[in-house]
């Protein structure tokens, strides 16, 4: 077993193995919904009308949980599952013959700050680069990952850390895209500046180098995420996807360079299902929240979309003109719908498979299958719909005019939350269970590929007509420098050719920029350098080539040596109470939302924004995700009396070690279903104490303590620790960040004298 709890080091990505010696073209179902991203298979190949475990049709099992959907390449199987119930979750990507079902290799990771309950964990899919055969996936809380086909990990991104994404109990994570260069993912994101607000954004990655290529913000507040999968198709000569978001809408986004194109308001809230594209100017979705118009739920719309690249300001919206039809038999949370024959088939909330004509969006039948459904969605291969329920049973159906006929009913034994998957001849199901493999066993030892492998895209030879700096985000602590590539892209996104040696770099200002600052550090060719001394600052960085702009922002962050006392923070705003503000440091993640710097007991603090409910918990990452082996302290309090108080605590490697004065203890945790330890605390409102924590690996092996010590600032340090818990399985590296939870938004906290140094 290996954890993926590690810093990959671009360098060492870059001399990870990505010669083109060690890079397989791949061809199968490469991703969650098919080749063709809507789970439907082209494939002449006779697929088995019964899926009975132990039976003749019935393969090979492996005990591994999911939710989500298997893919599969040139014989080998890539599962997204986990293992255990409580503090022994782990997530995995699992590699399997696709014959036996024989572990090939496997890669397992542990969850840390999230707060996924009710092992809401793989609810996703990984996917398969068809040009490079290498296997990217993203974990329940956001841990980025690409492998090469031989299981090395050759680069990571933590979402959290990096870019403020949040969690949610439901785990709502769904599956990654790639399309060309680029690997793509969305989530609710609160960064930094313009982007500290909490949005659904969608990242693209270089995939070779895990760079970040772009970033987008097509909608507006979100209600909550999104399980929703980008589906991808052509809009005049540009390169789009088509995506719900968590705000309700459905939008169009530029898949080569981010731009927001159109959107139109779906639904009050998350719209989970993947869109269906029946052809020019017509897309289809479905959602099950509350329609904006009526206070029902649940709704199959079809809209006239734009057939070109509309120009002027983007993103276009569509109105109620852009509905052609609307259903509102369909209450399809995240079950993704089918096309098949100009019809569309869906399983709904209440558990029936219904069926609508894709012209009209008339219902044609309804076909009772389970109590109810919860994310399952069907696929259609062999002239068959393959439909898992929630309730753990398998229907196999043939559609008809007026209803369909049941082929077989079949029990997996554990409850079915993702889709199948299909190659040669063999269906694949995954259960709460295991990940079951059926087809015929005569023909088990030759299962031919379902599609071929697609040609790498040549690069273009037209004129470049705009830059693209490559990463559009970056960060670096003190001492730390970072190189950028230029490339020039023609009108339609593709990549010509990289132009960086022949480049210009200078620090800008961007007009639009609420806060004007530039980042501590020197550009020097295409290299930017910080010094040792390098203030936390944020700015934009800007590069020319014949005539031609690109741009890229960042931080830089707090590193070992870091002393934050917000005396040199200047206020001058004022807060809801009237009283003078101002605001944290700029590179603190999502922090300019939620906190506040003002005057308290003769000094600078900062002080949790109660502004609204939405506010009441945040963590702020301050430093990057590779950081290790440091101590992070700071002086905190909490308003409030003897009845109502706040929490207060700091984020070390990450574990969350928090002042719970309602709870009257000090408690460390990571995720709270899988470590949450504690010991008593009376902290008092309106006093001031010292948090000191750090996190200490053991000299051999993978586990390791969690340390802390609280006591009254007028007061020596103690020199035993409060609190020291034992973890088996340590989190080698984590950024430090800060913490505070306001119930109902009623007290709020108090930090101060924040400093980090490296462990002794």
């Amino acid at each position: 077993m290996r954890l993926a709890l590690r810093f990959v080091p671009l360098l060492a990505t870059l001399a990870a193995g990505l010669s083109c010696g060690d890079l397989h073209a791949a061809s199968g179902w490469l991703n969650w919904r098919g080749p063709d991203q809507n789970g439907v298979s082209k494939s002449t190949a006779k697929l088995p009308d019964k899926l009975e475990i132990g039976g003749p049709n019935h393969r090979w099992s492996y005990k591994v949980r999911g939710a989500g959907a298997p893919v599969i390449a040139d014989g080998r199987v890539y599962a997204f599952g986990f293992y255990g119930e409580t503090t022994d979750v782990e997530e995995t990507l699992l590699c399997l013959d696709v014959k036996t079902g024989a572990k090939i290799w496997e890669y397992r990771f542990r969850d840390f700050l999230s707060d996924t309950t009710y092992n809401r964990y793989a609810i996703g899919a990984p996917v398969v680069d068809a040009e490079t055969g290498n296997i990217f996936l993203e974990s329940t809380w956001g841990q980025l990952m690409a492998f090469n086909r031989d299981g090395k990990l050759l680069w990571e991104r933590s979402m959290i850390e990096e870019f403020g994404r949040l969690t949610f109990p439901n785990g709502r994570t769904g599956a990654l895209v790639i399309d060309g260069p680029l690997v793509i993912t969305d989530g609710i994101t609160a960064n930094w500046g313009a982007d500290g607000p909490a949005r659904n954004r969608f990242y693209a990655f270089d995939k070779t180098t895990g760079e970040l290529a772009w970033f987008s913000t097509p909608g507006v507040e979100p209600i909550d995420s999104s399980f929703a999968t980008p589906v991808f198709g052509n809009l005049g000569n540009q390169r789009v996807f088509y995506a719900g978001t968590g705000c309700g809408y459905v939008v169009c986004i530029n898949a080569r360079t981010g731009e927001p194109v159109w959107r139109f308001r779906a639904s009050g809230a998350g719209v989970n299902a993947d869109v269906l594209l029946p052809g020019p100017g017509r897309l289809i979705a479905i959602h099950g929240k509350e329609n904006i118009d009526s206070t029902s739920h649940g709704r199959l719309v079809e809209l006239k979309i734009p057939t070109e690249y509309p120009t002027g300001p983007k993103p276009v919206t569509l109105g109620r003109e852009a509905e052609t039809w609307r259903n509102d038999d369909f209450v399809a949370f995240s079950s993704s719908p089918l096309l098949v024959n100009n019809r569309v088939y869906s399983t709904i909330a209440t558990g029936s498979l219904v069926c609508a004509d894709a012209t009209t969006g008339k219902t044609l039948w309804q076909e009772k299958l389970a109590p109810d459904q919860l994310h399952a969605s069907p696929a259609f291969a062999d002239g068959k719909i393959y439909s898992p329920m929630q309730d753990g049973t398998v229907h196999v159906l043939k559609p008809g005019n007026d209803k369909p006929t049941t082929v077989s009913v079949n029990q997996m034994g554990a409850p079915c939350l993702g889709a199948p998957s299909f190659y040669g001849d063999a269906v694949f199901i995954f259960s709460k269970d295991a990940l079951h493999c059926f087809g015929p066993k005569a023909t088990a030892a030759s299962v031919p590929a379902t599609t071929a492998a697609p040609a790498p895209e040549a690069p273009s030879t037209a004129p470049i007509t705009q830059l693209q700096v490559i990463p559009a985000e970056f960060a670096l602590a003190p001492g730390q420098a970072q190189s950028f590539t230029v490339y020039g892209l023609d009108a339609t996104g593709r990549r010509v050719r990289a132009v960086t040696s022949e480049a210009t770099f200078a620090k800008f200002i961007p007009p639009t920029a609420l806060v004007k600052s530039e980042v501590d550090a020197e550009i020097a060719g295409n290299v930017l350098k910080t010094t040792t001394a390098a203030k936390l600052s944020a700015g934009a960085l800007q590069a020319k080539w014949n005539n031609l702009v690109g741009a890229t922002r960042g931080r830089i962050v707090a590193g070992p040596g870091h002393k934050e006392n917000f005396d040199g923070l200047p206020l001058g705003q004022k807060n809801a109470a009237g009283e003078d503000v101002g605001f944290p440091p700029l590179p603190w993640l999502g922090a300019r939302v939620k906190w506040h710097v003002l005057e308290k007991d003769g000094s600078k603090v900062a002080a949790n924004r109660l502004d609204a409910i939405l506010f009441q918990r945040t963590m702020n990452f301050i430093g990057k995700p590779e950081m290790k082996d440091y101590t992070i302290e700071a002086d905190v309090m909490t308003d409030g009396d003897r009845r109502i108080m706040s929490s207060v605590g700091l984020v070390n490697q990450r574990y969350l070690i928090a002042v719970a004065a309602n709870s009257r203890i000090l408690e460390v945790s990571s995720n709270h279903e899988r470590v949450k330890e504690s010991v008593p605390f009376q902290a008092k409102a309106n006093t001031w104490y010292h948090l000191k924590t750090r996190v200490d690996r053991d000299k051999t092996g993978p586990g390791g303590f969690v340390r802390a010590k609280v006591w009254e600032k007028t007061q020596p340090e103690p020199a035993a620790w409060t609190i020291e818990v034992r973890q088996n399985q340590l989190h080698s590296h984590g950024a430090p960040g800060v913490f505070a939870f306001s119930p109902q938004s009623l007290k709020r906290v108090f930090i101060d004298n924040l400093a980090i140094t490296a462990n002794e």
